[in-house]
């Protein structure tokens, strides 16, 4: 979870600025070639991880050091492939797309940087699932971070040489019309040299470690159960990151120009403008929390696991009420500060935007409540594997998806990118909500509401005693941020205090497994 967080911090450390140089319209071709990536790599990635580590771990219990080579050495043949056809279908798609997209090549040249990224991250996702069924998590911690910091440091450094050289842009692609889209490929290029420098990363580790994978043969038995094993999660993930493509084609599609409340720009760049800034900036800003919360399944899903098959509903119920209760104790209060603060908090992030920021404030607001959905739905998701039901969170999220569609086209034309963002926080509470439901109906359990009504009402308290503080500071004409620190500290105290007198007070003697389960609250 610590490595998470901090690859998050240094991705919002590369987006932040890179949208500040890009702009609304930069960042646009930079989503267009994330829109496009994500599925695929999703696809290929996504749920290979888990996979890897799943059976490795299982041959790790029964002593077989011979199969958990075999495992490995077929894992690193098998995606290896995989990734392979996945960068090359991205490059080959980079044209076509990018006219579909945006309606002109500029894009394509993003898109073809982002290529490589596939199949690097396909062997990245092996090795980490290697070392994780062996119980060793580190390796995945320390490459987590040292893909950040590349991403960081060569795509900011690249961007920035591109904007300030845009002649040498012009000689090597004249088919390129705008500078923008130019600069927005040199940062996806920092987003590819990030993937290898995670790929070296355990390069080095096994030159110095003097391990090596030297499995006798390839496992055609071993091939298919990693790819019954990682599918459904991975088609799982590629309709979560169709949300990205229905964003892309119905705010460029359907947004009118005079619903976007943007001047100084020509009707044709405002929908591409709107565009880029929500996806470029709120939902940068909407997806940090997630991220982090993200990491609370892979603790749940052994946790889980072991409970379920062993019959044991009592530890089942406390393993899934300590997840979904530290994933709302974490989401309420970031949601209800970045709701209030938005303002402020998005011209600290985002001082040069002006505009941007200005189209993404109510957006951002508006996003609040689906973060919190989004936070809660992920532990549930792992849950649901554990419990033996791998393919609901496909049919949930497909079932969302497709409200999420109906939503935009709906709510756009009249609204611009808060419809989007509407849209968005009604996908993913109806995601929740039925989430929620086959999880309790699979595991044959029941939970008590009263924790989480006890995390609802603190946030409350939260927000209340932020927006005193924040309303306090701002009488005096204070800074940005000093109205960020006030307001975050006056509610951070009432959040925990009001947790402690709800949660943490009555203090009795009772089981372990009881115990455990309210050492988080």
């Amino acid at each position: 979870m610590l490595s998470a967080a901090a690859a998050k911090l240094l991705g919002a450390f590369f987006k932040i600025p890179l949208t500040n140089i890009l702009g609304g319209v930069g960042m646009s071709y930079f989503s267009c070639a994330y829109s496009i990536f994500m599925p695929v790599y999703s696809l290929t990635v996504t749920g290979l991880t888990a996979a890897v580590a799943r059976m490795t771990a299982k041959a790790a219990a029964s002593g077989d050091r011979t199969q958990v080579q075999s495992i490995r050495r077929t894992a690193l043949i098998l995606f290896s492939l995989a990734g392979l056809a996945g960068s090359f279908l991205i490059a080959l798609l980079a044209r076509p797309f990018s006219i579909l997209s945006v309606g002109n090549i500029d894009a394509a040249a993003a898109i073809v940087m982002i290529a490589p990224t596939v199949f690097f991250g396909c062997i990245t996702a092996v090795e980490r699932g290697y070392y994780e069924g062996m119980s060793n998590m580190y390796p995945t911690a320390i490459s987590q971070v040292a893909e950040g910091a590349v991403k960081v440091a060569a795509g900011l450094w690249l961007c920035g040489y591109v904007t300030a050289h845009p002649d040498m842009l012009r000689r090597f692609f004249p088919e390129m019309s705008d500078i923008r889209a130019g600069a927005a490929a040199a940062g996806i290029l920092g987003v590819t040299l990030s993937s290898v420098g995670a790929w070296l990363f355990f390069v080095v580790m096994a030159m110095f470690s003097g391990e090596r994978c030297h499995s006798s043969s390839w496992s055609a038995a071993t091939a298919k159960e990693l790819t019954r094993t990682a599918l459904p999660t991975g088609i799982s993930a590629v309709v979560t990151n169709l949300t990205a493509l229905i964003d892309m084609w119905t705010v460029i599609g359907c947004l009118r120009p005079e619903t976007a409340g943007v001047s100084g720009i020509s009707a044709d760049d405002i929908p591409h403008f709107v565009y880029g800034s929500f996806s470029g900036i709120a939902l940068t800003v909407f997806n940090l929390v997630p991220s982090v919360t993200n990491m609370l399944g892979k603790g749940a899903l052994t946790c889980v696991t072991a409970a379920y098959e062993s019959g044991d509903r009592t530890s089942l119920r406390n393993s899934t009420v300590q997840a979904l209760i530290v994933s709302a104790v974490i989401a309420v209060p970031a949601s209800v500060g970045l709701g209030l603060l938005s303002r402020e908090v998005l011209d600290i992030l985002y001082p040069r935007q002006s505009d941007e920021v200005m189209i993404c404030v109510q957006s951002l607001r508006l996003l609040m409540p689906g973060m919190v959905c989004l936070c809660v739905s992920y532990p549930l998701f792992s849950m649901l594997q554990a419990v033996g039901k791998p393919s609901l969170p496909l049919k949930i999220m497909l079932m969302g998806t497709a409200l999420k569609l109906a939503g935009n086209l709906l709510l756009i034309p009249f609204m611009g990118a808060e419809g989007a963002a509407l849209s968005t926080s009604l996908c993913y509470g109806a995601i929740l909500l039925i989430s929620l439901i086959a999880y309790l109906r699979a595991a044959k359990i029941k939970l008590s509401l009263s924790p989480f009504v006890k995390v609802l009402y603190s946030g409350a308290v939260c927000g209340g005693t932020a927006y005193l503080a924040a309303a306090f500071v701002r009488m005096r004409e204070a800074s940005a941020l000093c109205v960020i620190i006030a307001s975050a500290a006056a509610g951070g105290a009432a959040y925990i205090a009001m947790l402690y007198i709800l949660m943490g007070v009555h203090r009795q003697k009772k089981k372990p497994a009881q115990r455990q389960a309210e050492n988080l609250f």
